[in-house]
């Protein structure tokens, strides 16, 4: 039995890859490598290039091999792309979990686990913010996320496809041996971006909007290691395996950071300068994104074990020093 991991030639998705072979699990990937590389998958996992899409691509997948639960990372996930491309948003996002789910059904596999997004919340009304509260999202990636949620519920009530979604705030880091980490291009994310411009690569942060309504006007979001988020993968895999209801769990440290305090943290981690300057806000983009992480803690087990924002970016100042090119594929 294997556990298909579509989407695991990403950032997140590679480290999940690398913690289920590190924990003995047999593991077959799927990805387009559209934004993700194969030189990023751990060697002992399987490895099917295709698209999530392409139905005859994935029947060959549950053909050859014995799928027992998937894992699901194959979704666009930029905001500001979303905005200029929503229908690139709903044909990738919303029809691959479509197809996904019509494969399981045929294949009988009756489990999967979904990486959502603290988008679906839209602009809280309230922080820290709970699986419970409204549903309300401002941008197009966050509105396909709740859709694929949505259909994964009405899959479940039709077919008996249980579900974890795990809606998580802003990721960062990379496997502390600086192995595997964070390679996008273009990079949209604050952490690497922050990290090119203390390498040299770039000359200098732009922060989008300081007239939030925070401490310092710029955005503050939550921050989770990508290496505590590959565990509660595991952990809602295993959830799922023991015959547990369908669920939602919140991913976050519980604690917000507003850019310029991660930019702060940044300098005094690496000591340099990390010139910055301010931009226009960026449509979409709430103010405040901060989770209420107890249910996962709870229900699931999770402890994070790099729970604070500068191990999180001495990991991936680690990576970026070691691999100032990346995988070196794009």
């Amino acid at each position: 039995m294997s556990v298909l991991i579509v989407g695991g030639a990403g950032y997140i998705g590679s480290h999940a890859v690398d913690w289920f072979c590190e924990n003995n699990y047999e593991v077959v990937v799927v990805d387009n490598l559209s934004t993700g590389h194969k030189d990023a998958i751990n060697k002992k996992a399987k490895f099917y290039e295709g698209d999530l899409r392409d139905k005859s691509f994935m029947r060959r997948v549950f053909d050859n091999e014995v799928i027992d639960g998937v894992i699901h990372f194959a979704a666009f996930s930029i905001v500001p792309e979303s905005m200029k491309k929503p229908l690139d948003y709903y044909d990738n996002n919303v029809y691959g979990m479509n197809v996904l789910l019509e494969i399981m059904n045929e294949y009988s596999v009756k489990n999967i686990v979904f990486s959502s997004t603290a988008a679906t919340y839209g602009e809280p009304k309230q922080i820290p913010i709970k699986e419970t509260d409204p549903q309300v999202p401002t941008n197009p990636y966050g509105e396909t996320k709740l859709a694929m949620e949505k259909m994964m519920h009405w899959a479940d009530t039709a077919y008996g496809i249980k579900f974890v979604a795990l809606r998580y705030f802003n990721v960062g880091g990379a496997k502390p041996d600086g192995s595997i980490g964070e390679d996008h291009n273009p990079e949209t994310h604050l952490t690497p971006i922050v990290l090119d411009v203390a390498h040299g690569t770039r000359n200098e942060l732009t922060i989008f909007g300081n007239d939030y309504d925070t401490t310092d006007g710029t955005n503050v979001r939550d921050y989770v290691h990508v290496m505590d988020l590959a565990e509660a993968h595991r952990l809602a895999f295993e959830y799922l395996k023991a015959g547990n209801d369908s669920n939602a769990f919140n991913l976050g440290s519980s604690t917000g950071f507003s850019n310029l305090q991660i930019v702060e943290a940044a300098r005094k981690v690496t000591g340099k300068e990390i010139p910055t300057k301010i931009g226009p806000r960026r449509p979409g983009d709430p103010s405040t994104l901060i989770a209420d992480s107890t249910k996962a803690r709870t229900v699931l087990n999770w402890k994070p074990k790099y729970d604070n924002v500068e191990k999180i970016i001495q990991d991936a100042w680690t990576w970026e020093t070691k691999n100032p090119s990346g995988y070196g594929d794009k």
